[in-house]
């Protein structure tokens, strides 16, 4: 089992979450949950909040909703805390429901992004909305964080808004933008907050809040770690620090001298024909972090010291006219990810009198296990607040929250994913080192769902995170986890520092099991499947006990060409799982499927690709009932090759040198993709054909067994109508088998690209 993180290591030592001195309200005990009226605040005996949380949530007191355990968390320091919901955005009246809050704002968008929640990857508006109750639509506006902070903001002007969630997390630099196709400023220049917290951002939230509560004003707060802020040119505040400019990290042309940031260092220490092999006979050399050298005059250089570095990035105006200095400047942002060696940076917005930096201080520091207890241990009431529920206290098909009913008994037991993937969000929100819970603490969260929660049947339906199998894994030492600048610890394969021993994780679900009243733990999150190749122990553990006839699992596609622009393994990773849960499925005498999940239009794909994967479909006797075509999303790295036409991945070059994407635009190439996805719908019969014939491959339309789609067109009485004769009659004799359906195979889900457990 690995060590609990070493937060002594990095730079800032972090202060403990429980270390601080409660503040005065903490004689006010625990709320049952955190009021939504005045009248529950008179009921606790309050006669104001300290801080009010606005979210674009339904407020559910459950450990998987952001607003809930940044309320318990702040009410544990001795804040009270309330809550306004989902609050009519046409005014300010509705954000002075509470009244004034002491200390600060609380605003978040919600667990989603809101235009993520509110469109879907065709820009289409949806009709439902998993987090508000009834499954309605269209309850918190487009942007919701700018609109939030513009109310907060007109309801009582003097109050410091702290903006969070992972809609602000993701914007937290010049981004570009899906839904206008430009590119935005930051929203922490949009919103006007006085502070944003990326990230998970329980240890910065409670520092501000006891700062302010100390009566520091929120505008000289600009030293804590996981915050982003607006300064003006010239700032005393910034006097001390050495500026670096972006090029002398990432140039967006010929590089020399400078140490690959993508390289694992193992590969750094290969290239200077060194080694740091554990077994290797010759020590290998301390691990140090990487840094950059300035030259000092003639011949001279000089280390910069990383905790009073700050990087410059290309201005707002830069990045919105020049795509290449857009990717370069996303590159950057992901070089300076790592807890242990980022360094701040800053992005100029406007010029003149205009002009404003806003400054990003390097990430937070991850949670030590005993940190991830305390907040999850928290007395969360683990359902929704009661003014969603009837008089009978019952919720009905009007006031269900499909969000909480899908985790209602689930566990959260990790946070945090190292895998990288280029279209996922994960990882810029919650880093990639992991923070895992004890043993312990997750055994007592499935003993109080037994115990408390209604309607539990004794099934727990995940136990889990954004990865399933994640838990506890991690780097082999503290410093090569500080030193490394690589995106992926999995990719283009398994680091060899990272561990991959999955025991601690089956000792969880033995154990789980093993509870009087509990009848089966099921496993829901998304499986990380080449890293449980390496434990047969694991598979043969999740296949036989803990798999309800199904399991999910995220190849994302087959063919090599979007699988590296997506930082994914090969197909052959895939057929090596299946065989182990096959083999382990015989064993158990169980009937077990897997379900694949494929993204339609990533950059990098090709028609040619997409055919090869409707092959590998057919082939394999799938049927994709419902397909995610790409969805960029702020910030993320095949959002800037979507924007760009380049691969940040392999660095940045304005000549041929720079690696050029290709980008799947347009609405019919993009219905294309995901018509080869559903191979057998007849309704993409047509396109298919037409772009089969575009492409040469005419060879793959006919009614044998070895073509991807038939000659005939279903009629609506049932018959088949040649493709070539519009006009012609129903084919007489020829059955489904002969080519006029496809084979039955077994149904794919929708994959969204966001994790199954609701995200801050």
């Amino acid at each position: 089992m690995n060590a609990p993180i070493d937060v002594s290591f990095f730079p800032r030592p972090a202060k403990p979450l429980t270390s601080y001195r409660p503040y005065w309200a903490k004689r006010f005990g625990t709320a049952p949950f955190l009021p939504m009226s005045r009248a529950e605040m008179d009921a606790l005996g309050w006669d104001s909040c300290d801080v009010i949380i606005v979210t674009g949530d339904a407020y559910v007191d459950h450990p998987s909703f952001g607003m809930a355990v940044i309320g318990r968390v702040l009410e544990a320091q001795g804040f009270r805390v309330g809550i306004i919901a989902q609050p009519d955005w046409t005014s300010a009246e509705a954000f002075k429901a509470l009244g004034k809050p002491n200390l600060f704002w609380g605003v978040t968008a919600g667990n989603m992004d809101s235009m993520i929640n509110r469109y879907t990857a065709d820009r289409k508006i949806r009709s439902d909305d998993a987090y508000t109750p009834g499954d309605v639509g269209g309850k918190r506006p487009d942007r919701a964080a700018i609109v939030y902070s513009q109310r907060c903001r007109e309801a009582f002007k003097d109050v410091p808004i702290v903006l969070g969630g992972i809609e602000g997390s993701l914007r937290r630099i010049a981004h570009y933008d899906y839904w206008s196709d430009k590119v935005r400023r930051s929203v922490v220049v949009d919103s006007k907050c006085d502070l944003l917290l990326y990230g998970n951002a329980e240890r910065a939230l409670v520092e501000v809040a006891h700062r302010l509560a100390a009566r520091e004003p929120i505008e000289q707060i600009t030293d804590v770690r996981g915050t982003a802020f607006v300064r003006r040119p010239g700032d005393p505040s910034a006097e001390g620090w050495i500026e670096l400019d972006s090029t002398e990290v990432d140039t967006p042309g010929h590089v020399e001298d400078h140490i690959n940031p993508y390289q694992t260092t193992s590969e750094q220490a290969q290239a200077k024909g060194q080694s740091c092999a554990k077994d290797d006979e010759v020590a290998p050399p301390a691990v140090q972090p990487i840094t950059i050298h300035r030259p000092q005059g003639k011949g001279g250089v000089a280390k910069l010291p990383r905790e009073r570095t700050v990087i410059r990035l290309p201005s707002y105006e830069q990045v919105k006219g020049d795509a290449v200095l857009y990717a370069h400047a996303n590159r950057v942002l992901h070089v300076e990810a790592n807890p242990g060696n980022a360094r701040a940076l800053v992005q100029a917005h406007g010029e003149g009198a205009t002009a404003r930096d806003v400054w990003i201080n390097p990430p937070p520091i991850p949670l030590t296990t005993a940190e991830m207890d305390h907040v999850f241990d928290l007395p969360y009431a683990r359902s929704p607040h009661p003014a969603y529920a009837d008089a009978q206290g019952r919720h009905d098909g009007e006031t269900k929250i499909p969000a909480w009913e899908m985790i209602r008994f689930s566990v959260n037991i990790m946070r945090g994913c190292f895998g990288g993937c280029t279209f996922c969000s994960i990882t810029e929100h919650e880093g990639r080192i992991i923070q895992s819970r004890s043993e312990d603490s997750i055994i007592r969260e499935v003993e109080e769902i037994r115990d408390k929660v209604p309607g539990f049947t004794g099934v727990v339906s995940d136990l889990g995170g954004p990865t399933a199998n994640m838990y506890r894994l991690g780097c082999r030492t503290p410093e090569i986890e500080a030193a490394c600048r690589k995106p992926s610890c999995v990719y283009p394969g398994i680091c060899q520092n990272l561990t991959t021993n999955h025991g601690p994780l089956v000792r969880i679900y033995r154990r789980a099991r093993a509870l009087k009243g509990i009848k089966k733990v099921l496993i829901g999150s998304g499986l990380r499947y080449d890293l449980a190749i390496k434990s047969p122990e694991y598979v043969k553990e999740l296949v036989q006990h803990h798999v309800g006839g199904y399991l999910k699992i995220a190849p994302e596609h087959t063919e090599n060409g979007p699988l590296s622009k997506m930082m994914k393994p090969g197909i052959g990773s895939y057929d090596r799982f299946k065989q182990l849960f096959e083999k382990y499925s015989e064993e158990a005498g169980k009937q077990q499927f897997l379900i694949p999940y494929f993204i339609a239009a990533h950059p990098g794909t090709s028609d040619e690709d997409m055919m090869n994967l409707a092959l590998w479909l057919k082939r394999n006797g799938f049927r994709a009932d419902q397909v995610q075509t790409f969805y960029p999303s702020p910030m993320a790295t095949a959002t800037a090759m979507y924007h760009s036409s380049l691969n940040p991945l392999k660095g940045i070059h304005r000549d041929e040198r720079g690696e050029r994407v290709d980008i799947v635009r347009g609405e019919k190439r993009r219905r294309l993709h995901k018509a080869f996805l559903r191979y057998h719908d007849p309704n993409n019969w047509p396109l298919l054909r037409e772009a089969l014939k575009a492409m040469g491959r005419a060879d793959l339309i006919g009614n044998g067994k070895q073509h991807l789609i038939p000659t005939f067109q279903p009629l609506t009485d049932g018959g088949y109508q040649s493709a070539r004769r519009k006009n012609s009659t129903p084919a007489k004799g020829r059955s489904p088998a002969q080519g006029g359906t496809p084979p039955k195979g077994r149904l794919l889900t929708q994959h969204t690209g966001l994790p199954p457990r609701a995200k801050r």
